[in-house]
Formats: structure tokens, C-alpha cells, sequence
């Protein structure tokens, strides 16, 4: 009876799992969890990476190296001048460099729009050379940009995310330290998209748990709307809202009654 006793013992002693069998495992575990959501942004998100052809790729490196090393690195590693462009995607660059606030004309709070120093091929050789670095953010197709979307629901979206910065109307407004939130009139669906997803300047990024591709599309239409509507309302007064208005019936309004009021007398005497 000891004796089989003993065996037992044995045998459980010798099925007993190792101490590091449990960091094992957990180390096992978070590197496919990694994996598997390294592989989804790869193929979700650089899908123009892929797309892109050797050539280019090359050619936005020279055109990097020659227009933007300067600030971010010969190999977009960052320099204490600009940060790394490793992971930012080919959607920040087109942004970026497409809307002429890269390359910067000066430092400065923030990287005013301008017109473009290159033209899309060569934004599009750039963009292919940056994806290529490591995955990130793609510049969207025309089936999630195009403003076909529901206004309604676009407007409460821009309601609750964006118009603390960008007014209601999407007219833009003053931040803190200089820096503003631009006016969203005339800017193409492209790169209000690329804005949402990468987050430039002092905007955060809003991802697609944030706000799904439905809802980006939602709130491109309802920006296109009101860009192509005119105010039911008469006069805009640049979209700024009450604070206009009232500084419109001091100066205007006031003025027209003390103007009256001085060629009454007038009249009189």
C-alpha cells in the first residue's frame, strides 16, 4: 500500500508544471495578442505601402532627404527640431504636405496652411516613402470620404467632438499660446479625413473606436452641407456666433441710433 502510495506521489511530483511555466505562457500570450494587432494595422492601415511601387518609394526618399531631413532625420527618426515620422502613416503626410504646412516657412506655435511646395505625384512619393517605414494610417479611399453620408447624425457628431475648437459652424476659433483651430470651409474630404485619424497639431486623433469610418463620413457630409448652404438665418457674420452678433448691434445698431439721434438735432436747430 506504501508502496503504491510513493508511486502516486511520484507521478504527481513529476506532472507538477515547471515555475516559469506560467510567465511562459503569458509571454506566449501577449506576443500573439501583439502579433495579431501589428498584422491588423499592417494590412488595415499602410494598405498604400504595399500598393506602392519600388520606384516610388525610392523617389520619396530623395525628395525626403533633400526637403525634410533638415527637421525630422535622415532616416525620419526625429531630430529635437521635429519628431519622428516612424508609424505616422502615408494619411499625415498627404495632410500634412498636401495642405502646405510642411515643410514649416518658420517655427513657430503652429504650421500655418499654405499653398503646396510639391505637387500630389511627388506628395504621393513621399507618402510611399514614410508608409514604408512602419504601418500607420493610409490615405482614405473615396468610398468613406465621399459626402454621401447622414448630415443629421454628422452634425451631433461634430456637436460633441469637434466644436469646442472648430465653432459649431466649423468657422475655427482661438487656442491657447497662439495656437488656433483652423476654419474648416474649403478643405477637401481627403484631408478632413486624414485630420481625424492622425491627429495634427493640438487636434487629438480620433480612431475608429473613437468615431467609426460611418461616422467620419457622417461628419464630412454634414460639412459639406453647410458649406454648400447658405444661413437660413441671413448674414453669417463669419459664424462666430452670439458674440458677433451682439458686437454688430453695438457698433451698427447703437451707431445708427446715436446717428439719428444727432441728425434729429441737427434738424431742429
Amino acid at each position: 500500500m506504501r508502496e503504491t502510495t510513493q508511486k502516486t506521489a511520484r507521478k504527481r511530483k513529476g506532472a507538477r508544471r515547471h515555475p516559469l511555466a506560467t510567465v511562459a505562457l503569458i509571454a506566449i500570450g501577449l506576443g500573439l495578442t501583439g502579433g495579431a494587432y501589428a498584422a491588423f494595422n499592417a494590412t488595415g492601415s499602410s494598405a498604400d505601402a504595399t500598393a506602392s511601387s519600388q520606384s516610388d518609394i525610392d523617389a520619396g526618399k530623395r525628395l525626403f532627404q533633400a526637403n525634410c531631413a533638415s527637421c525630422h532625420g535622415l532616416e525620419a527618426q526625429g531630430t529635437s527640431d521635429a519628431p519622428s515620422l516612424i508609424g505616422v502613416g502615408a494619411a499625415a503626410v498627404d495632410f500634412q504636405v498636401g495642405t502646405g504646412r510642411m515643410p514649416m516657412a518658420m517655427q513657430g506655435p503652429q504650421a500655418e496652411e499654405k499653398p503646396p511646395q510639391f505637387d500630389q505625384h511627388q506628395i504621393d512619393q513621399l507618402a510611399a516613402y514614410v508608409a514604408s517605414l512602419a504601418p500607420g494610417p493610409g490615405i482614405p479611399g473615396s468610398d468613406i470620404t465621399d459626402p454621401n453620408g447622414d448630415a443629421a447624425k454628422g452634425a451631433q457628431l461634430f456637436r460633441v467632438n469637434c466644436a469646442m475648437c472648430h465653432n459649431v459652424a466649423g468657422a475655427g476659433g482661438a487656442l491657447t499660446e497662439g495656437k488656433y483651430a483652423p476654419p474648416l470651409r474649403g478643405v477637401s474630404p481627403t484631408h478632413i479625413y486624414e485630420a481625424m485619424v492622425t491627429g495634427p497639431q493640438n487636434m487629438p486623433v480620433f480612431n475608429d473606436r473613437n468615431i467609426t469610418p460611418e461616422g467620419k463620413k457622417d461628419i464630412i457630409t454634414y460639412l459639406q452641407f453647410i458649406q454648400n448652404n447658405p444661413s437660413p438665418g441671413g448674414f453669417e457674420l463669419g459664424s462666430l456666433g452670439p458674440v458677433a452678433e451682439g458686437l454688430f448691434i453695438w457698433i451698427f445698431g447703437l451707431g445708427s441710433i446715436v446717428a439719428l439721434t444727432v441728425w434729429i438735432t441737427a434738424k431742429s436747430n
